[in-house]
């Protein structure tokens, strides 16, 4: 990139990263990272800061004219620390060493919501906020649990006309991913003494014939963003542990990565059909699948609830949004490589529920998420915070519509 941020300026984008890695956020306790997130933004001169019922907080700078609103996209809360003492680093310490700031949510991203606030200050002190529209900030709760479904209450509520999700992307532009599927798979049996087995009917041995002709399926394929993975993840049965008793229940579940144009009966109807044939194979034989939910308590005390299905989406590359930010950037001498996510972000609800574009444009390397001693490069957050400005202004400070 040809342009940089000012000392002053990278020296406030990294005090509020390593602010927000000092807070313990772990899904469902967010609260911390709120309330730190509604100083800077008071501080900044916000004109709305809001916060709805999961606890989701959406802070909002106006132009001085109608215009789209662009939101831009982060989780606030990161996946445990299961054993710190297996860290070089402390967890929550915010260190840097060698150019790196570690901490668990340094990828995994709370870094890119801090640089995606500090960008839309700038943007607005550069600006004078003589631009269209709106730019918004969303830190977003639960993500770790429910890619996409805490969103739905900020997109009800602003209604944005392109979202950019924040997730580590190497500051390269992303215009897709796989969705996601938790898929239950369930045999039904009758139980037994297992010295007496044929009194019975075994749940599990009729689950090993649904899971071999299940591994058999070709998956489905997108030439742009891969397979649609179907893999056993657990399998169960009942009663456990199985003292002297023929299963009489057993459940599989799989873990299946969906592809765009992909429905939810078009991904569940084979396997469906697969359990109607080992019926009339063998009337004895009882399964069924489903889709698995979940359930878990946001710190507002309001329960969140999903069915686990998170679609795919997909940009064109021709499309007005991937256009005009590439436009963008080059003008300030960046051109990005345009690819795709490989795992699952809230992009499912924006752009694969809801139908709202979508881009994706993050700091730092997927495959560090989630990690022992996650660590994002210090210069990249920020080069981040310089493309989310550039971004703000490809899309609120030109005349002609985005579509």
């Amino acid at each position: 990139m040809t342009e940089q941020l000012s000392e002053e300026r990278r020296q406030q984008v990294l005090d509020l990263c390593r602010d927000l890695i000092r807070i313990r956020s772990y899904s469902g306790e967010e609260e911390k990272v709120v309330e730190r997130l509604k100083e800077f933004y008071t501080a900044c001169g916000f004109d709305e800061v809001r916060t709805d019922e999961y606890g989701n907080l959406t802070a909002i700078i106006n132009g001085n004219r109608p215009g789209p609103t662009i939101l831009f996209d982060a989780h606030m809360d990161t996946v445990p620390v299961q054993d710190p003492e297996s860290w070089k680093h402390d967890p929550f310490g915010a260190q840097i060493e060698d150019g790196m700031l570690y901490g668990r949510g340094t990828t995994d991203m709370k870094c890119a919501l801090a640089c995606m606030a500090t960008a839309a200050g700038f943007f607005a002190r550069d600006t004078g906020r003589d631009f269209a529209g709106r730019v918004a900030v969303a830190g977003i709760v639960h993500e770790e649990c429910f890619e996409g479904i805490a969103s739905r209450a900020v997109s009800r509520d602003l209604k944005p006309d392109l979202v950019v999700i924040g997730e580590a992307s190497e500051l390269k532009l992303k215009i897709g991913q796989r969705g996601r599927a938790e898929i239950l798979l369930e045999t039904y049996g009758v139980p037994a003494h297992s010295s007496n087995p044929e009194k019975g009917v075994n749940a599990a041995y009729a689950m090993c014939r649904a899971v071999e002709r299940i591994h058999a399926m070709a998956p489905s394929v997108h030439e742009f963003l891969g397979k649609g993975i179907l893999e056993l993840t657990d399998i169960k049965s009942l009663p456990y542990p199985g003292k002297s008793v023929v299963p009489e229940y057993c459940s599989a579940t799989y873990d299946r990565r969906l592809l765009v144009g992909e429905t939810k009966e078009s991904v569940l109807a084979p396997i469906r059909r697969i359990l109607e044939e080992l019926h009339e194979e063998d009337p004895s034989f009882k399964g069924n699948v489903s889709y698995a939910s979940g359930e878990e308590t946001c710190y507002t005390g309001e329960k969140i609830r999903a069915e686990r299905y998170f679609p795919a989406w997909l940009l064109e590359r021709d499309h007005p949004a991937v256009q005009r930010v590439m436009e963008g950037f080059r003008s300030h001498g960046y051109e990005p490589e345009i690819t795709k996510y490989s795992f699952c972000t809230n992009g499912s609800h924006y752009c694969g529920e809801a139908g709202i574009p979508c881009l994706g444009m993050g700091p730092s390397r997927e495959n560090i998420a989630h990690t022992i001693d996650e660590y994002v490069p210090v210069e990249e957050l920020y080069a981040a915070a310089q493309i989310y400005e550039w971004m703000m202004e490809a899309f609120l400070c030109k005349t002609d519509k985005l579509s």
